[in-house]
């Protein structure tokens, strides 16, 4: 019996949507005061959400596109992870971050497993937008 081989085609480049995590970078913010990690996140009515626990941002023109938000658990140890577009902020303060939308919105968006990959293209990005309610993104330069 003859096998054929396998070949797998290289995923392109422009698919991949270069977002990473703030903290997996050398950069920083000028005004620290500006970092929103650590902030607690509220929905529309005030409820507590969570915390923000990573920003991820545009490779290429270092803007945040997307707050980590992490909820429930202890000390990290089975934490729900939600992704929330930065344009849902309605609100900060020097603790806070307050979106536009219910926590049933926000519980309701699609799953997102740090643990399952890194590689992720437009598509993948712009289902939140969609889930959120604000037009897809342009890739790149939005």
């Amino acid at each position: 019996m003859t096998t054929t081989p396998i070949t797998a085609t290289p995923r392109s480049t422009t698919d991949h949507v270069a977002l990473v995590k703030l903290g997996d970078t050398d950069l920083t913010f000028i005004d620290p005061t500006q970092d929103l990690r650590n902030r607690t996140v509220t929905d529309s009515a005030g409820k507590d959400i969570g915390h923000v626990s990573a920003l991820f941002i545009d490779r290429e023109d270092h803007k945040i596109r997307f707050l980590q938000v992490s909820a429930g658990g202890f000390l990290g140890v089975g934490d729900r992870i939600f992704l929330v577009p930065v344009e849902d902020i309605t609100s900060l303060e020097p603790l806070k971050v307050q979106l536009g939308h219910t926590l049933d919105t926000v519980k309701a968006a699609p799953l997102y497993d740090p643990a399952l990959s890194n590689w992720h293209d437009a598509a993948f990005w712009n289902a939140y937008y969609t889930h959120y309610g604000f037009p897809a993104m342009t890739w790149p330069g939005y």
